[in-house]
């Protein structure tokens, strides 16, 4: 007969396992999509002053730089072209197009187990961004990235349980040609990960042969257009309240394709938009209703998120400051914008201005993130390992930020409160001849799965144990795990054939 003490320790060791494998999706505590909602900065009349002065923007003071398809298209809608070039929004061209704008839409992925439902108060966490480098944590160094970069973060997102989506986090710096970088970056990301990919285009041009490279990955134009799997980042502004020519004339062409588009607004308070934070919010909300009515213009109820993207700006250096208190809450009032119109929306969270994956990230990351998911973001986009205010990626803080987002999301889910959580029972056991204490009774083992979630990395051993394990360093395991889960195949790789059909049809610069 085992001892006792063998008994306890193999129960333990039993629970460590449990805990340490995949759970079925009926007892995750948490997972894509919860409602969040809860945290709202503006009240309910100050979010109809913002949308009031959103309005009123729109219609005295438009915007400039439509290119000619852009301003046939708007006027044609209601809008009204100036003598000074700038297109103006009466209020019933804004209010028609709320109307029969898509207030519900699903991003897909390649592969179904990774669709998204945006609506109401649904939070989505993933990457995103444009950054030129790659941050070196051995030799605390900053070098450009490459489109295997791109590739590789791919491939651990696919990985990751808790990054949703994978938005382009950095550019190809090592593809010179504009259209090669755009077509390259589609391939890298689609090969590395069946979540759903968003890409921005450089020009409308290069539009159509990435859409004939879909086209190919999907099976056809009409699987395609079934389930797009990839959709545009279009930065269609220039804050303030222009028109990007090009990234409209991109928009445009990706609508008619049928690719969903995020319109993003990110203007930098105190420098592109106003210094304040409502005044930033009412500049952005006003530029994607403008969006909004050019896409809805092209095509009613065309899948479009209103990318509210506003940027925290320190005013003593005028560097952005995206780890701020202040981008916490653009972020957050923006949500409460999106719900409001009942649009699926998007904005930034989770980036930090620190160098490195150190204290100063982990407090920016986690002050971000926690409450854009508690303001209900649809799509919380930069969201793990963005750096350098928006300067850097990095590989380990995508895998630390994996740990993050699980914790951020457990308060997303918030408490439950039930006669069975309320826990009165438990309590009478426990202290009427019970115990005295609460572990391993019936209703916490029960429980220790489906509401409690248990980091991968981090460290929640004693001092003792710590030191007995060898100090074991945090980004030392984040690397350990890069490398582990680089070694592996990629589970979206394209067939053979189909790969082939590929690179012999545009210029691939990934290796095999």
């Amino acid at each position: 007969m085992s001892s006792p003490s063998a008994r306890r320790s193999g129960g333990r060791a039993a629970r460590k396992a449990l805990r340490a494998g995949p759970l079925s999706d009926d007892i995750r505590p948490i997972r894509p999509g919860m409602e969040g909602g809860t945290f709202r900065p503006l009240s309910d009349a100050e979010i109809l002053r913002i949308h009031n002065a959103a309005l009123e923007a729109l219609e005295t003071i438009g915007l400039a730089d439509a290119p000619p398809s852009g301003v046939e298209i708007l006027t044609k809608a209601g809008a009204i072209l100036g003598d000074d070039g700038r297109l103006r929004f009466p209020r019933s061209v804004v209010e028609d197009t709320l109307a029969i704008a898509a207030k519900s839409i699903s991003l897909h992925g390649r592969d179904p187990r990774n669709d998204m439902k945006l609506s109401g108060n649904c939070v989505h966490y993933g990457t995103a961004g444009a950054a030129v480098s790659m941050v070196d944590v051995d030799g605390r160094n900053y070098r450009d990235s490459t489109v295997q970069d791109l590739h590789d973060a791919a491939r651990i997102a696919d990985q990751l349980e808790n990054i949703h989506f994978l938005q382009r986090p950095m550019v190809c710096r090592d593809i010179a040609d504009n259209c090669e970088m755009d077509l390259n970056s589609i391939y890298a990301c689609c090969s590395g990960t069946t979540k759903h990919v968003g890409v921005s285009f450089t020009e409308p041009g290069f539009v159509k042969p990435a859409i004939e490279m879909l086209h190919m990955i999907a099976g056809g134009e009409d699987k395609w257009r079934e389930r797009p799997f990839v959709s545009n980042s279009n930065c269609f502004v220039v804050p303030p309240m222009k028109f990007a020519t090009e990234s409209c004339e991109v928009m445009e062409e990706c609508v008619r394709a049928g690719m969903p588009v995020l319109l993003l607004s990110a203007g930098m308070a105190g420098a592109t938009a106003p210094s304040t934070v409502a005044g930033a919010i009412v500049q952005a909300t006003a530029e994607c209703l403008a969006g909004l009515v050019y896409v809805n213009a092209i095509k009613p109820g065309h899948p479009a998120i209103m990318g509210t993207w506003p940027l925290g700006l320190d005013l003593r250096t005028g560097a952005m400051s995206v780890g701020s208190g202040e981008q916490a809450l653009l972020t957050s009032g923006c949500a409460q914008m999106h719900h409001f119109y009942g649009l699926p929306g998007g904005a930034a969270a989770g980036a930090s201005d620190a160098k490195l994956p150190d204290m100063q990230a982990g407090w920016e990351q986690m002050c971000s993130n926690v409450t854009a998911g508690l303001a209900g973001v649809n799509m919380v986009y930069e969201a793990a390992g963005m750096h350098a205010s928006l300067l850097g990626f990095c590989f380990e803080s995508l895998i630390l930020g994996d740990d993050l987002i699980g914790q951020a999301q457990r308060v997303v889910r918030g408490i439950e409160v039930t006669d069975e959580t309320l826990a009165l029972d438990q309590i009478a056991s426990v202290c009427l001849g019970g115990p005295g204490h609460y572990l391993g009774t019936a209703q916490t083992l029960s429980r220790m799965q489906a509401d409690y979630v248990y980091p991968k990395l981090g460290d929640r051993t004693s001092p003792k144990e710590w030191a007995e394990n060898g100090k074991p360093d945090l980004i030392a395991n984040a690397t350990a795990r890069k490398i582990e889960m680089l070694a592996k195949p990629s589970q979206a790789a394209f067939d053979p054939q189909l790969d082939a059909q590929i690179r012999t049809a545009f210029n691939i610069h990934l290796k095999r």
